[in-house]
């Protein structure tokens, strides 16, 4: 079994029995849309199984720290998550059959079932949490500059020289000389 793998024992199959599990998962790279994070250490977590009659719940928390580049800059952008864990495994295949007859079609990804051999590897579900809780637009910091769009230069180190033109066709050129206090 790997980190992330959990072996339901005999006594969790009684009625509203639950366990917890925790540990950690090197996670070396995680796609989150547009943005590849690294994780430097591991990433820990820990789910409570509870067994709900018909299936196994899954719900907990992955925690752990992504760099990725800035949206704005491109330099490091270091985000802390913490996402939480849930997973759904049936108990019975013949279940979701029936179930589907009754109330329509779950959906693939909806639930699993659970494997014969009674193992759950919980690191799909650590990985969804951890998308989830992924920034839409990871920044370096909340007042990055970014680069200039004229020549590139990181606008956080200073001043790049270059001219800032207004287009005076643009609709909103009149918001240039606005001042905030």
């Amino acid at each position: 079994m790997n980190d992330t793998s959990i072996k339901i024992p005999s006594e969790l199959f009684a009625l509203a029995e639950s366990s917890h599990y925790d540990g950690k998962v090197e996670i070396p790279l995680l796609s989150a849309g547009p943005d590849d994070y690294t994780f430097n250490d591991p990433v820990s977590w820990w789910v409570d199984v509870t067994n709900t009659g018909s299936a196994f719940l899954v719900s907990g928390k992955a925690e752990g720290r992504g760099t990725c580049a800035c949206s704005r800059c491109l330099e490091d952008a270091t985000n802390d998550f913490s996402g939480d864990i849930e997973g759904y495994f049936l108990i019975d295949a013949d279940y979701q059959q029936e179930f589907d007859d009754d109330e329509g079609d779950l959906g693939e990804d909806e639930f699993d079932v659970l494997p014969d051999d009674h193992v759950i590897d919980i690191l799909p579900l650590i990985k969804a949490a951890l998308i989830v809780d992924a920034p839409d637009q990871p920044l370096c910091k909340d007042d990055c500059a970014g680069l200039c769009p004229q020549c590139g230069a990181n606008l956080n180190e200073g001043d790049c020289g270059c001219d800032d033109p207004i287009d005076p066709t643009n609709p909103f050129a009149v918001l240039a000389g606005l001042k905030f206090d």
